[in-house]
């Protein structure tokens, strides 16, 4: 059997204890992760573990090497995947990608207009003077992500949204260098980032939210976990 998390592997042995048949697969190996990330991957009840279902393969392998490597802190999950090997860590997000399942309901905004139109500037065309890219630049032009690597920036909560674009600020949260989201956080202002996490919380998911097949330009900045 190849090699599971401690939990996911407490979790077969309890199970055999009880003379219990375990499958031997990748689903039931994933059962760890859902315990925080929700049942099949679709986000825990309060929104702040994120949804895995569906996000683009590369995207979350990246993620987990991320943890691993010491690059993302986060303890139970950097404990849960230290041994996992490049592979393995492979593989499960493949299975995490592969599932199709539908989204919550986007949540509510507080916003003047003024600072709906500003969060929907910065969502759609970025604020030039200061940087910002637009999110649609790499995130796709329905803010649903692209392959093989960015995720989609709808269906998270607002505390989600929130909590990573501040850790890219305080240097919690990296990503492969060049870290362009940690730049491109340290550029808003906290009332642009106020806005916009509001804005993309509130936003329905298209008809069809899928990851795009690809971004229909280069990105407008060097990203260290995208392809190159």
């Amino acid at each position: 059997m190849k090699r599971a998390s401690g939990f996911g592997l407490a979790m077969l042995l309890a199970l055999a204890a009880q003379g219990q048949t375990v499958p031997d697969s990748l689903a039931q190996r994933a059962l760890a992760c859902t315990g925080c990330h929700g049942k099949q991957g679709r986000a825990a009840p309060d929104g702040y573990y994120p949804r895995l279902a569906g996000k683009p393969a590369g995207y979350l392998y990246n993620q987990l090497l991320n943890f691993r490597d010491g690059r993302r802190d986060y303890g139970l999950m950097s404990e849960l995947i230290a041994p996992l090997s490049d592979a393995y860590l492979k593989e499960l997000a493949g299975h995490f990608a592969s599932l199709d399942l539908p989204y919550p309901p986007p949540q509510p905004a507080s916003l003047t207009a003024p600072e709906l139109a500003r969060a929907a500037q910065l969502a759609r065309q970025g604020d030039p003077a200061r940087g910002v890219p637009a999110c649609t630049a790499c995130h796709g032009e329905r803010l649903t992500g692209s392959q093989p690597a960015v995720p989609g920036l709808l269906g998270l909560s607002r505390d989600y949204l929130n909590g990573q674009l501040g850790a890219w600020r305080s240097g919690q949260r990296r990503a492969q260098p060049p870290d362009c989201m940690a730049r491109i956080a340290r550029s808003l202002s906290d009332a642009d980032l106020n806005a916009l996490t509001q804005f993309l919380a509130s936003q329905p998911l298209p008809t069809d939210p899928h990851p795009a097949a690809a971004l229909p330009a280069p990105a407008p900045l060097d990203c260290g976990g995208l392809p190159r």
